[in-house]
């Protein structure tokens, strides 16, 4: 019985989630093209960008991962809380930068940018095929997540197989027909369930097994301090079985994930959907909030410890479950797996956009039959991206969750060719490339070696810091040879800038416009 109405609870709002991305295609013709598909036709409002972004950053890791790195490690996963926070203030200036680059322009994407960057429309295929190789493990691990959750929450009833394929045909679905803005609705609908439940949870946990907070809390620190500070628990250097998650690790991470998220392709989808510089900038300023929920679940790990203790490997990722099931009744733990699924379709639904994105407008497009139907192709590309996803999630679980591992690491490498070199305009196509692969083998190396992270320092930050020498030595060793290799386009043409000011100008010339208009009638 109690399977029946959780089920029932689920499937009931998966019809909604289809029929809201559906609902997102009202007043919008026939779907429009690349730009309306992708970038939402860059018409995002500010409610739609903070609930969209807040969507892609509170994923189906926050209900699970989150809960279980509190249950194995305690203090160390307040990492992600730091690394947000600190990346929406570093978005306040470099999400208007790009976004007016690529209203500028003409671009949809990161992809885009680097090609017109330095005039090589090859340069973003290949960038589009890196950013897959680091983005594909995360649609993986959303299905995996939300698979997790619903074969949870319908007391197994439902099995492990087909609750993947249910997360892969739900999320392609409404992205292949609504795109950018379907995810943007049905976000809305993610983020008012995630508030209700996690708030309940946040009371009513502690409440129902420790009867309030101040005894959780007490008993937390008299028996169990060990998770409530740097490395957490297991401590050590990371040999010899400690978790290695140390005052270095804690900040070299939070500094390079800080700086990676803002030109992860995916938050630079959500910064190029929006209407307006100006609300990047609200957006970058109220988002923060949004990270409080975060210590939800990382609180439910520490509290697991005392009820559901022992879990190990895995089975810690269901910390925050089992209490649910556990104290809650079906429809309560239905309405808390609706929530943890959408955290899983949100994210995926923008990764498998991107990634279709990315294929169709710098890679498919170079060949002269997509060139006119990249939408088209774009589309195609996605529903082979979840589809290869969805085929190794079943045939070979663990390897990309390997992958996994280098993902923020890896997409760091792109750093200096994305955002740098819309700053800087001396930074060359050959120093930028060469610092690029230098990154990328470093980073690879050191993880797949074990060497993850170096000496306490995270390794992603290591290889950025060899990738920034290669690309800084080469470009002077460019420049000294001769202006062989200038580009000869002025900076308004090459280089990125704040549009302070730019929006008010366009508004006072439109307005300026419209009275010459009526005044001529």
């Amino acid at each position: 019985m109690n399977a029946a109405v959780a089920t029932s609870v689920f499937a009931v709002f998966m019809v909604a989630t289809v029929a809201l991305g559906l609902l997102a295609l009202r007043g919008r013709g026939k779907g429009g093209g690349l730009a309306e598909w992708s970038v939402g036709g860059r018409s995002l409002g500010p409610v739609f960008i903070w609930v969209l972004m807040a969507g892609e950053g509170y994923t189906s890791f926050s209900y699970l991962g989150a809960a279980g790195w509190g249950y194995n490690y305690g203090a160390p996963v307040l990492y992600v809380v730091a690394y947000m926070s600190c990346g929406y203030a570093i978005g306040y200036v470099v999400g208007p930068m790009l976004w007016a680059y690529a209203r500028r322009h003409g671009l949809v994407g990161i992809t885009d940018m680097v090609a017109h960057r330095f005039g090589r429309p090859w340069l973003g295929a290949v960038v589009a095929v890196l950013a897959t190789v680091f983005l594909l493990p995360y649609i993986q691990l959303q299905i995996t997540g939300m698979g997790v959750v619903l074969s949870v929450i319908s007391y197994g009833a439902v099995s492990l197989n087909w609750a993947y394929f249910v997360a892969f045909a739900v999320t392609t679905g409404f992205v292949v027909v609504s795109g950018l803005r379907g995810s943007a609705w049905v976000s809305v609908l993610k983020d008012v369930l995630v508030i209700a439940t996690l708030g309940f949870l946040a009371f009513s946990v502690p409440l129902h097994y420790f009867d309030g907070y101040g005894p959780f809390l007490d008993r937390l620190v008299t028996e169990k301090g060990e998770w409530l500070t740097l490395p957490g628990h297991g401590g050590g250097s990371g040999d010899g079985g400690g978790s290695g998650f140390g005052e270095l690790w804690f900040i070299s991470t939070t500094f390079l994930n800080s700086l990676t998220v803002v030109i992860f392709p995916t938050t630079v989808a959500g910064y190029l959907g929006a209407r307006s510089a100006d609300a990047l900038r609200r957006n970058a300023v109220y988002l923060p909030a949004y990270n409080v929920l975060l210590f939800v679940p990382m609180l439910l790990g520490l509290a697991a410890l005392f009820v559901v203790p022992g879990l190990t490997g895995a089975e810690s990722n269901l910390a925050l479950f089992k209490l649910v099931v556990d104290a809650l009744p079906a429809w309560a733990v239905g309405l808390v797996g609706v929530a943890a699924a959408l955290s899983s379709i949100v994210p995926m639904a923008v990764f498998m956009l991107v990634i279709g994105t990315m294929w169709g407008r710098s890679v498919l497009s170079l060949v002269p039959r997509f060139a006119e139907r990249q939408k088209s192709a774009a589309q195609v590309v996605v529903v082979v991206a979840g589809s290869l996803a969805l085929l190794l999630t079943y045939t070979a679980p663990n390897t990309l969750v390997r992958l996994s591992l280098i993902s923020y690491e890896g997409m760091a490498q792109l750093l200096p060719m994305v955002l740098l070199a819309l700053v800087w305009r001396r930074l060359t196509f050959r120093g930028a490339f060469s610092g690029l692969i230098v990154g990328v083998a470093v980073v690879c190396a050191l993880v797949f070696t074990g060497n993850d992270p170096v000496g306490g320092v995270n390794a992603g930050l290591v290889a950025l810091a060899a990738n920034l020498a290669v690309a800084l030595a080469v470009t002077l060793a460019v420049t000294l040879a001769g202006p062989r290799d200038a580009d000869p386009r002025p900076d308004a043409e090459v280089l990125a800038h704040d549009p302070v000011g730019e929006e008010d100008e366009s508004l006072d010339a439109a307005r300026a416009a419209r009275s010459a208009s009526d005044h001529r009638v």
